[in-house]
Formats: structure tokens, sequence, C-alpha cells
């Protein structure tokens, strides 16, 4: 069977798994992994690609990132094949250091964002590189170390990950470290990488339900969602690939993610176009403002008008940015 086309668009939420041909080591020593974490991290700041949880392993990698302008393809190029010729040369070594392609599955932010972000913060553990929670807390290969402050990553969006635990830094960070606490006994997750209808419905106890029911459901192997994201994800492909998706229905999808980041951080939309530089309000403009650039296509005009500022403000947000 011929393999599906990527959904690769700007300001997707992707779990990308990177394993090494014939389960071979990707890294070797610590020499390795500082390198390698290094040119993620280099990477990310160039391409303005948000990354949000990550593990590096012996002979696979777990990345939760959004893709940013240029999609996930090239940042991914890019990150693997500067790694396989600088790994290829330091080990002496020639040929292939990954497998074919890499796995790569379109989540549903809002169902999944944070068991992803446990599920692959958790991936030492299981694989017994630590001991324990408190060792994970302290582990350098991972991103929890970064979200629990014992690391600093300045690529790594911490802040993002710990708004989904509380508005209050220190209360988010311990209720994050509870939360991931009480996943570290669960093992592997067919729910959350399994194949395209395991991902849908939740899990292979779900799929033997649905067998015997003879009902039928959307699924794809490149997305982690309900059946009503499913749809949504491969509509709006087919849409990009003919070129079909209009400047209106980017408005509206633009005007629905800034009422749905209000309504979560408890402002008004009268507050958010009121101009107001309060530290939160400057730091949800700024998250949206990137966000419907990057991720909805508007031009910096349009993300202005939406956001109820000037153009020039919204240029001088990707400016420092940079």
């Amino acid at each position: 069977m011929p393999r599906q086309a990527r959904l690769d668009s700007p300001g997707t939420l992707h779990h990308v798994i990177v394993r090494g041909i014939e389960k071979r080591n990707i890294v070797d020593d610590t020499y390795d992994r500082e390198n390698m974490v290094s040119r993620l991290g280099v990477l990310a700041e160039e391409t303005n690609t948000s990354v949000y949880a990550w593990a590096l392993m012996s002979n696979h990698m777990h990345i939760l990132l959004k893709s940013g302008s240029h999609g996930l393809s090239q940042f991914m190029r890019r990150f693997l094949t500067g790694w396989a010729i600088t790994y290829n040369i330091r080990h002496r070594r020639h040929g292939h250091l990954f497998q074919n392609r890499y796995k790569s599955i379109v989540c549903d932010e809002d169902a999944y964002f944070q068991e992803l972000v446990r599920y692959i913060h958790l991936n030492p553990l299981r694989a017994m590189m630590v001991k324990s929670v408190y060792e994970l807390d302290r582990y350098p290969w991972c991103g929890h170390s970064a979200i629990m402050g014992r690391k600093k990553m300045e690529w790594q969006e911490v802040d993002y990950v710990l708004s989904w635990f509380g508005k209050r830094k220190n209360n988010a960070r311990k209720a994050y470290r509870r939360y991931v606490q009480d996943g570290s006994e669960d093992g592997h997750r067919d729910d959350l990488v399994g194949g395209g209808l395991v991902r849908t419905l939740g899990g292979w106890s779900q799929v033997v339900s649905l067998r015997k029911s003879k009902d039928t459901v959307l699924c794809d192997k490149r997305i982690l969602g309900r059946d009503e994201f499913v749809e949504r994800i491969i509509t709006e492909a087919d849409k990009r690939i003919r070129g079909q998706i209009s400047i209106n229905e980017r408005k509206i999808n633009a005007k629905k993610k800034i009422i749905k980041v209000c309504s979560k951080e408890g402002v008004s939309i009268e507050e958010l176009n009121g101009g107001s530089r309060r530290g939160k309000i400057s730091a949800i403009r700024k998250q949206l403002a990137m966000e419907l650039v990057r991720g909805y296509g508007l031009t910096l005009a349009e993300a202005a008008r939406q956001l109820g500022v000037s153009t020039s403000a919204i240029s001088k947000i990707f400016e420092r940015s940079k």
C-alpha cells in the first residue's frame, strides 16, 4: 500500500517519534546527547517551532511540537540530516542512521496535550533509565527537568505547558508534578501511539466493542483524535492541497481560537482588544499573534485587526521573538 502524505501544516501539533535504523543507537554518550539536544533547540528557535515535550533515549526520540511557518517536514529534514552527518563523522561510520521515515501523529490539542506531555516525559522511567519520578526531575535528557525548573532550556515552551496546570507558576508546577507522578505506573499506551483506530477510540477494548457492534467510525493512522477531529483535519488538508482555504475561513478559525484562549485564561475579548499592556494580557496577545500569523496564515495587519492593536505592535512581537 502506498504511503500516505504527511499532514504537514504550519501551527499543527505533532507527536514525532524518531528511531534508529535496525534499532541501533542514535546517540552513544553524553557528548552526543548534549550535541543532539542543542541542535534541536537551535533549530526550534530558528524555525519558530514550539517544543513542549521531548525525551532522548538511546535508540529513539520523542518530541511533542507545534510546527512553525515552514511546516514539520523542513524542520525534521534539517534536524535529522544534520545530526546523521555529525554522528557519522564522529563515529567514523557510513550509511543511514535513522529509519527511512520518522513517525508523526497530528494531535487534538484540547483532548490530548496533557497526556502526551506526561507520556513522553515518562519514557526514561518506563525504560528504567531512572528509578523514580524524583530522579526524573533531574534527568537531563528529557524535557521534564526543564518544566520542573531543574534545567534551563530557553527554547522549550515551559510556560505554555505549565499554563495547562494553573495560572500561577509555582502552583502549576506542583500540579504538573502530581499529574506525572499519578501516571508513573502506566505502561505503554497503545491509545497514544497505536494504529489509527486505536488512537481514535482510545484503546483496544474500544476497538473490540466497536467491531462487535458493527458501528463505523472515521479514523486515520496519522491522527490522534476522535472522528470529528479526524474529519476536520483531513478536510482542511484536502483544502490546502487544492488551495481552497479562503481568507474568510481563516478569519473565522482565528476568531474561534481567540475566543477559546480568552475563555481558558479568564479574560474578555474586550479586555484583549482594549490595548491593555498588563502582563497577562500582553502575554496572551503575544501568544495569539504568533499563532494567528504562523498557524492560521493571517497577515500581520489582519492579526492586528483581530487583536485590536496596530500592525507595528504585531511586527514588534515577531522582532522580539527572533
